[in-house]
């Protein structure tokens, strides 16, 4: 066990965590972070999608240790004093989540997305949007990602 010092959602915070320790269960089990979900502990689904540095990674494939000295965003560290981004709102509009499970990752996903480009494509969101979801909401996220993109760059849904 190490001690060692994390920055999540901004804040310095110091967990004792194994070499080996998943991201996924510190934010989850010692920070009380409990947006990012477990899904299938092997990257593939999504569930637990937070951002290392603005980039979107699997916190269950990602050890905790190898997250010191970067910035780590999850689900909560989305909105700043209560105000919704653009992508949280058209998640609200577009009625996106069914059962809700995959979301806090899909949103996540999607912030990365739009941080990066500013009106994707269709292509680029299938590139980008790896993340799984039960329900199939796959159409809704879509549109959600568009009518976000357009809020960004100042034009009407």
């Amino acid at each position: 066990m190490a001690k060692v010092k994390l920055n999540v959602n901004g804040t310095d915070r110091e967990v004792e965590v194994a070499d080996d320790q998943p991201l996924l269960w510190v934010l989850r089990d010692e920070l009380k972070l409990t947006g990012t979900k477990f899904g299938c502990g092997l990257g593939q689904c999504g569930a637990c999608t937070v951002h290392l540095n603005g980039a979107p990674v699997r916190s269950c494939s990602v050890p905790a240790v190898a997250a010191v000295g970067q910035k780590i965003t999850t689900i909560e560290g989305l909105a700043k004093n209560g105000v919704l981004t653009a992508v949280q709102k058209a998640w609200i509009d577009h009625d996106v989540p069914q059962c809700g499970y995959c979301q806090a990752g899909q949103i996540m996903s999607a912030s990365a997305l739009l941080a990066q480009k500013k009106n994707p494509t269709d292509a680029d969101i299938d590139n980008a949007m790896q993340n799984l979801c039960r329900c199939g909401t796959y159409v809704r996220i879509r549109a959600a990602i568009k009518s976000a993109a357009q809020a960004l760059n100042g034009s009407a849904s």
